[in-house]
């Protein structure tokens, strides 16, 4: 059996990264429902829950009108 390169046969997993808030730089360990997802420009971003809420209608803005 071959394994690919940078695969771990120790069995253990790799842990998450914590999220960071890419608007005001807050840290959270592991998944947070009340952050927003975002791919802008090709790039992951999350945004925390009060800079979500702060800009939530700039975000809204942003979609198309299908989306609301």
């Amino acid at each position: 059996m071959t394994s690919h390169s940078g695969d771990s046969d120790d069995g253990s997993a790799a842990e998450p990264e914590p999220l960071v808030c890419a608007r005001c730089g807050a840290r959270a360990e592991g998944p947070q429902p009340t952050w927003t997802f975002s791919v802008e420009n090709g790039e992951r971003r999350h945004y925390c829950e009060v800079c979500s809420r702060e800009n939530l209608r700039a975000i809204e803005g942003r979609l198309d009108s299908q989306w609301w």
